[in-house]
Order: C-alpha cells, then sequence, then structure tokens
C-alpha cells in the first residue's frame, strides 16, 4: 500500500468518525427529548426492559465484522452517557442548584448571616425543659456574642415512651427567652399544620433528619417567608437531601439551610457517621449554606471540638452543638451535651481556629 492510499484510507476514516459524531450527538437531541417527557410523566429515566430490547435490535442486525458482543459494550456506553445527559439535565434544572444560580444564598436570620463567608455558631439544648434551663444558656451564648440558639420544642424520638418535648409551651419559653437576649430561635416543627403556628415563635424553621422526606412538611415550609434549617436524612444520599431542599424552594421560600447531621452506617463509634465531605459537594452543588451538627453526628462530647474544627476547615458556614446546663439529668442525650463551662472552653478554641482560619486565607 503506498502512502497515499493510506491517506486517503485515514480521510475516509475521519469522515466516518464525522458522521458518527453527527449522529451521536443528533441521537443526544432526542435523549434529551425523551428524559423531559419522562419528567413531566414521573417515570423512571432508567428503562431496563427498553435497554434489552435495542440489546437485542442490535444483535439481530449485526452482519460483522464486530463481535456482537463487542458492539453491545459500546451501545451500553453510549446508553450509560445518554442516561447521565438526562441526569445532568435535571440537576440543572433544580432551582437550588449551582448551575442556576451561581452566587451564594444569603441567609439573614436577625442580622445573623449565613452564607456570606463569615463563619458563625448555632448552639442551644436538645430540648427546651424549662424556662430556667433556657436561660441559663442564653445567658451564657451571650457571654459568647452568639445569636442562632437552638432549641427543641417538639421531639421526635425513636421510642414513644422517651420525652416528647414540651410542645407549643416550649417554643413559648424559647420566644420570652430569645426576645430577653436578642437571640434568634431555631426550633424543629413535625407536622405540616404547625407550620403556621410556629411563625409566631421561630426565626428559623428546623426539619430534622426523620422529617427530611416528608414531602407534605416540606412542602409547607416552602410556602411561608421564614427561613428553613433542613437537616440531612439519617440514610439519605446527597441527591436525595438536595431534592428535599427543591421541595421547599419549589414553593417559592429559597432561604433555606442545609445541616450534615450525619449518616447512619455499620460504625458503632460514634451516633452517627459525621460525612464531612458532604459539606464542600454540597457547596459545589447547590448555591445555599451548609452548617454542620457536630452533636447529632458524634454523639460524644470528646469528639465535638475535632470535627467542629474539620467543619470549619472544610467550609462549613457554621458550626452546631448542644449545651445545657446540668447534662447528667437532661431529659434527651444527656451524655452528648456541653455542660457551660466546656461551652465556654470550647467557644474559646473553636473562635480561636476559626480566627486562624480566616487569616491565613487574608495572607493567601
Amino acid at each position: 500500500m503506498t502512502v497515499n492510499e493510506l491517506e486517503v484510507l485515514r480521510n475516509k476514516v475521519d469522515e466516518i468518525n464525522l458522521q458518527i459524531l453527527r449522529l451521536l450527538n443528533e441521537r443526544a437531541v432526542v435523549v434529551k427529548a425523551i428524559g423531559q417527557q419522562k419528567n413531566l410523566q414521573g417515570t423512571k429515566r432508567f428503562d431496563p426492559v427498553r435497554e434489552r430490547q435495542a440489546l437485542d435490535m442490535i444483535a439481530a442486525n449485526n452482519e460483522g465484522p464486530f463481535e456482537t458482543s463487542t458492539l453491545q459494550h459500546i451501545f451500553k456506553t453510549i446508553f450509560q452517557a445518554s442516561l447521565e445527559l438526562q441526569e445532568d439535565d435535571n440537576r440543572k434544572a433544580l432551582l437550588v442548584s449551582r448551575k442556576k444560580k451561581q452566587e451564594n444564598t444569603i441567609v439573614d436570620v436577625k442580622g445573623e448571616l449565613l452564607g456570606n463567608g463569615t463563619q458563625t455558631f448555632v448552639m442551644g439544648p436538645c430540648a427546651v425543659e424549662s424556662y430556667e434551663q433556657v436561660r441559663v444558656v442564653a445567658q451564657a451564648m451571650k457571654e459568647q456574642g452568639l445569636k442562632l440558639m437552638r432549641g427543641g420544642a417538639f421531639k421526635p424520638r425513636t421510642s414513644p415512651y422517651d420525652f416528647q418535648g414540651l410542645g407549643i409551651e416550649g417554643l413559648k419559653i424559647l420566644r420570652q427567652v430569645a426576645d430577653e437576649f436578642d437571640l434568634a430561635i431555631i426550633s424543629e416543627i413535625l407536622n405540616p399544620n404547625d407550620i403556621e403556628m410556629s411563625l409566631e415563635y421561630v426565626d428559623v424553621i428546623q426539619i430534622g433528619a426523620r422529617n427530611s422526606q416528608n414531602f407534605d412538611l416540606l412542602r409547607e415550609a416552602g410556602k411561608v417567608n421564614k427561613p428553613v434549617l433542613l437537616k440531612r436524612g439519617l440514610a439519605g444520599t446527597i441527591e436525595e437531601f438536595i431534592n428535599s431542599a427543591e421541595y421547599i424552594i419549589s414553593q417559592g421560600n429559597d432561604q433555606i439551610i442545609l445541616c450534615e447531621r450525619g449518616i447512619r452506617t455499620y460504625e458503632k463509634a460514634t451516633r452517627n457517621t459525621l460525612d464531612i465531605s458532604a459539606v464542600p459537594i454540597l457547596k459545589k452543588e447547590t448555591h445555599l449554606p451548609v452548617v454542620v451538627d457536630v452533636t447529632h453526628s458524634t454523639g460524644r462530647k470528646d469528639l465535638l471540638l475535632p470535627t467542629a474544627k474539620a467543619a470549619l476547615a472544610i467550609g462549613a458556614d457554621a458550626v452546631m452543638a448542644e449545651v445545657h446546663p446540668d447534662p447528667a439529668v437532661a431529659l434527651s442525650d444527656a451524655a452528648q451535651q456541653m455542660n457551660i463551662p466546656e461551652f465556654h472552653k470550647f467557644m474559646a478554641e473553636v473562635k480561636g481556629f476559626r480566627d486562624a482560619l480566616a487569616g491565613a486565607q487574608l495572607v493567601r
């Protein structure tokens, strides 16, 4: 074969490659249209029956020289890429997606900003037990210059016989103490019918891990003009977590704070397993601020400080932890709550670490 003959064949291959490329892109346009139809119909994107039919059609029409198995492998790769194309389109369409909105959403909670680059803290008791208990914690928070107070009035517990919270009386206590110390209240609401009632008492509606896929509750929270702190589900994937936030924002409320609080794994050394990598993933995939709950993720007071530092170092907008005047007699989660001296020591350490991080970033 002469050099010219080889060049002619190579040019022919190039022409065929371009034809294949055009056909692949033409196929991609049709596939995206199929994905949009499936989305409208609420059907799953992957259809194994349809894929088997397509592979059988390829086998029945293969005239060589490629082996049928080789061609089926090539087309399976094309099918997988097409499926990913449909999924990418879905992610682009999400209102919480960074692709939809490039700049960070900044949530303003009574003057405390989350998502603006300044890292802050959310502290308070696991459950509201009395006015005196909440007031002692609030006073300690005020001494540390903190604004965001968490506290459970409605407590979803694993056992129906455990303390379930004081309910609306707990919300009233939180509001009374918050007004006294000029704090903002974050408290969990369990029932969609209670959202409207809670607006009088809370500054941020919390949707807990056990309710992260309570779609009626998510929708109701999306209909009000009040920030929402959404916790990741006990075994929820990041994709499921993001879609839970989408339920809220789709109703008009974009004031959403995501909270990584650990996921359930086989590991028993901690209460849950803190998925620290979720923070940068959520920051990259969404435009929403991200909080890390170091108390529920570890369940151990001795791990609160190192995990809080890890959360700050990896870019969390805030760290959440629990404080109680006398954890030994707490009505819920006694072992994981800091007492007041431990809280002050913890805050001194994490503030110093946060400030050192900020200084290092300025130097860079």
